[in-house]
């Protein structure tokens, strides 16, 4: 009888805590997930000063996390990026949370539709920030400012486990790419090993265009999810691979 090919190897490059989350998912879903994140979330800073702000702003869980962990109220007003943003902001017992749809253009809309009636929005931000949302909030009218609360710092390498996986002949490799960095930060990292040449054997899901833009060419296979969260790009993945 012939064996059934081996489940096809994810590299999860995101930071932790979501890279091992987003693991689980993927093991759920049939696939030999690899954690191996390309960046590393560091807090930093004191809560920020509130006065005259009348909502914030979170682009990602982390921002949420850092925020609550220097210590910032969470009786306010919250916009966020998309739904798993959204979902972090309520766990962390944000009451009233609107949720975009996943990236800065579909989050500065939300926001200036809502007509906040008087004060500021608050961007918690990290130290690289792929899209000025601030920026795009000035430009529709919307008084707003950020306070930088975090930053990823680069990995200096691969998790063994990817290497290995990206240097197996006889399965199937993908990168999860989630970002914008981490996409440039892998294929750094990939470099560094002297394993540029590889880079055509494996494919990469990428969770926006701009990911993708990003991530450039030369892979065996890019895609992007439907839209930007984790359960798309694993089905996305699933879809490619023709698992059910």
């Amino acid at each position: 009888m012939t064996q059934p090919p081996a489940p096809a190897n994810v590299i999860v490059t995101r930071p932790e805590p979501d890279a091992s989350a987003f693991a689980t998912d993927l093991r759920r879903a049939g696939f030999n997930a690899i954690v191996s994140p390309v960046l590393r979330i560091a807090f930093q800073g004191p809560a920020p000063d509130l006065a005259g702000v009348a909502a914030l702003a979170f682009t990602s869980a982390n921002g949420v996390r850092a925020y609550l962990k220097a210590g910032g109220p969470n009786a306010i007003p919250a916009f966020a990026v998309g739904p798993t943003t959204a979902n972090a902001a309520k766990e962390a017992g944000f009451p009233d949370v609107v949720a975009a749809q996943g990236d800065v253009g579909s989050l500065a809309a939300t926001i200036a539709s809502a007509r906040i009636p008087s004060g500021a929005i608050l961007h918690i931000a990290g130290r690289h920030q792929a899209d000025d949302l601030a920026a795009a909030l000035k430009g529709r009218g919307v008084n707003a400012r950020w306070a930088t609360l975090y930053t990823a710092e680069a990995e200096s390498d691969l998790a063994p486990a990817a290497h290995q996986a990206i240097v197996d002949p006889d399965t199937e490799c993908w990168a999860a790419l989630f970002s914008q960095r981490s996409a440039k930060t892998f294929l750094a990292l990939v470099d560094n090993a002297g394993l540029s040449g590889k880079l055509p054997a494996i494919a990469c899901a990428c969770l926006s265009d701009a990911v993708a833009t990003a991530a450039g060419v030369g892979w065996r296979r890019r895609l992007v999810a439907s839209e930007p969260s984790g359960r798309s790009l694993i089905n996305a993945i699933r879809a490619e691979t023709g698992r059910p």
